[in-house]
């Protein structure tokens, strides 16, 4: 057994900090959460400040070390872990934790008692995980934004549809349990994104995203760049319908469904 796999390089000074967490894989269709909690860490000029070490929860067969080159002759290991980011919040008295990387492989409720540590640690208020899903859903909507949370009266106060989903679940759903057990305060926000798209990254559910965490937490964070994306992918799904017959009749279809619903 290898020695704590949570790492700290640095202890920064909190103020009532709220931890946002996305993860690669099974739960961030279209990369739109980790690309959310991405393009938040850079609006914050977050630094890392702590990490999870990677060896007892990943399958490096699985997904493997990457190589690269710096300054074209070192060549040097970069290992997938989990990162935390903090970064101050602007013209408020809390912080922000953004947790990204890869969702975990291994030991599962070994991961999530070492991040629910974290949390302790860092004496954090709330946990916050935002995640994406395909469904049946027009891409001419708004996306549509599902969730669920240990606070009933928070649901509503967001407008957010609670999930009614059962079925597999990924990491945030085992974390979310352990926040329950545990007492911790949580909220899961999910973006649902069209099934019949694939295209990595969509910047749509990520603007999404960071759009209600912006409204509800007060993040004072420019969305102008990530307008931008969402606005030029719209245009090139846009392009893609009306240049493919057979996906233009589902959509049709689909519309004609959700009128009739």
């Amino acid at each position: 057994m290898s020695g704590d796999p949570l790492n700290f390089d640095s202890r920064p000074e909190l103020r009532r900090p709220v931890l946002i967490l996305a993860f690669s894989g099974w739960s961030d269709a279209g990369s739109s959460a980790t690309t959310a909690v991405r393009y938040l860490t850079e609006q914050l000029m977050a630094n890392k400040f702590a990490g999870i070490d990677p060896e007892e929860f990943y399958d490096f067969s699985v997904q493997r070390p990457q190589v690269r080159l710096v300054d074209g002759l070192t060549r040097e290991v970069h290992w997938p872990s989990y990162d935390f980011y903090h970064g101050a919040g602007i013209g408020i008295d809390r912080d922000f934790i953004l947790g990204v990387g890869a969702e975990p492989h291994l030991r599962w409720r070994g991961f999530c008692d070492t991040l629910l540590r974290f949390t302790r640690e860092c004496k954090i208020g709330m946990i916050v995980s935002i995640g994406a899903y395909l469904d049946e859903v027009l891409y001419t909507r708004p996306v549509p934004l599902t969730g669920f949370s240990s606070d009933a009266n928070l649901m509503k106060e967001l407008e957010l549809l609670p999930s009614r989903y059962q079925g597999p679940t990924g990491i945030l759903g085992i974390l979310g349990d352990a926040c329950r057990k545990n007492r911790i305060p949580n909220m899961s926000l999910w973006a649902a994104l069209p099934h019949y798209f694939s295209a990595v990254p969509n910047p749509r559910g990520s603007l999404a995203l960071v759009l209600k965490l912006a409204q509800w937490l007060g993040l004072r964070v420019d969305t102008g760049p990530l307008e931008r994306a969402a606005a030029e992918f719209q245009n090139k799904v846009n392009e893609a319908v009306n240049n493919d017959p057979n996906l233009s009749a589902f959509i049709r279809d689909l519309k004609k469904r959700e009128f009739e619903q």
